[in-house]
């Protein structure tokens, strides 16, 4: 039913006694829907009948942007998709334009890398899950979790300088090592959540308040998921294990092992439990990083696509040179037309890119998984109550940035 037909809805059945018709709008600026989103819900007293959700209502025409910025100056540009795990779009898009150039990436490089990523991973599902949380009635827990959220974002701050959007990773590798003090904090940090996520899941899993807010809700089949082509946790709470790390192993994932957690319903409360069980897939995988952190380089010695060191560039003039080049694209990207994917904290993140051989791309296309499953929303909260709706948006962990680029 289109948002137009709706008051024709209601005027057909306004007679009915049993019947309270109304539109409601459920966004864009609301607080219980997590970023800008809008839905208009056709509602029957607290039921919904029907939903239309506005798709692109905060387009920001990255994909155009980049047409127009040289490969070096699209980090900043990625950062802003999902920003609760911007690491991971960083890393996936340089990724990208590593395939399509051939550069090989040291396997220090590929180890500190997966560290980044799952560190991003941990705070993408904690952000989740607490927030789900607080819309359910529980605060507590929100509060408390987020101080994880916090450690790691010090963590990001001591390699990069950076911590919410932190323009972290290099086309080549990494604008620095990995240096004792991060090690230390990334320790530390690792011990503290384990006794933190350790807590806040005996305060949610068995809570029978958030069980009977979540079980039964916004569920949907595997058959259903992948037809709207789910991935992540979404789609492996339905039951199907695919994880880009598992079928298409990139910077190393192959050396590590871990789980991947399915759940069966694909309901609110197993979207729930799957993100939670990967967080502490994710702490395993970073300690098994560290412990096995290989020597060696930490970037590529190709000088055509990573920036030579600082001292070299203020004293040589063939590193001012390449600097020069780097930064400003005019080093040659080879034609050609690659896609890239990786496993990001909501599902598969791709980069489809083609090259023309010009100092910016011809075309970047995002793969954002939050695109895809919010066109499942309105199917999912079909029939639910209003109050239900919210946890579904919510479990679901719609990002308003990723979702129309």
């Amino acid at each position: 039913m289109s948002v137009k037909r709706f008051d024709e809805y209601i005027a057909k059945h306004s007679k009915d006694p049993d019947r309270e018709l109304q539109v409601l709008n459920l966004g864009p600026t609301h607080p219980s829907t997590h970023g800008i989103f809008q839905n208009i819900l056709l509602m029957d007293g607290e039921t919904i009948l029907d939903s239309e959700p506005t798709v692109g209502y905060i387009h920001r025409a990255f994909e155009k942007l980049v047409e127009h910025r040289p490969y070096y100056q699209i980090t900043p540009i990625t950062d802003r998709l999902n920003y609760c795990s911007a690491p991971i779009n960083n890393i996936g898009w340089e990724m990208t334009v590593e395939k399509l150039a051939g550069i090989e990436i040291p396997k220090r490089a590929q180890y500190i890398r997966v560290i980044i990523m799952e560190l991003a991973r941990i705070t993408d599902h904690l952000i989740c899950n607490s927030i789900l949380g607080v819309d359910t009635g529980a605060f507590t827990g929100f509060l408390y979790v987020y101080q994880i959220r916090e450690k790691v974002y010090d963590v990001y701050e001591t390699i990069c300088g950076g911590r919410l959007t932190s323009n972290i990773g290099r086309i080549g590798g990494l604008e620095r090592d990995l240096i004792p003090e991060a090690i230390q904090k990334i320790k530390d940090l690792l011990e503290q959540s384990k006794k933190t996520f350790g807590e806040f899941e005996k305060l949610m899993n068995r809570n029978r308040i958030f069980m009977d807010r979540t079980i039964g809700v916004g569920a949907i089949s595997a058959e259903r998921a992948l037809n709207y082509g789910f991935t992540g946790p979404n789609l492996r709470a339905t039951g199907v294990d695919y994880d880009v790390r598992i079928n298409e192993p990139y910077s190393s994932y192959e050396d590590f092992k871990f789980n991947i957690p399915v759940g069966s319903a694909g309901d609110t409360y197993d979207r729930y439990c799957v993100r939670q069980a990967e967080i502490w897939e994710s702490i395993s995988i970073i300690e098994q990083a560290l412990k096995n952190l290989p020597d060696g380089d930490y970037a590529t010695s190709d000088s055509n696509f990573y920036l030579p060191k600082k001292q070299d560039v203020y004293t040589k003039m063939e590193a001012l040179i390449y600097h020069f080049k780097v930064v400003m694209g005019e080093s040659d990207v080879p034609v050609g037309e690659v896609y890239n994917c990786v496993e990001g904290g909501n599902g598969e993140l791709g980069f489809y890119l083609i090259s023309d051989g010009s100092r910016t791309p011809f075309r970047l296309h995002f793969r954002r998984p939050c695109f895809i499953y919010y066109q499942a929303y309105a199917e999912m909260i079909k029939g639910q109550m209003l109050s239900d709706a919210v946890a579904t948006l919510s479990s679901l962990n719609v990002i308003a940035g990723e979702l129309d680029a």
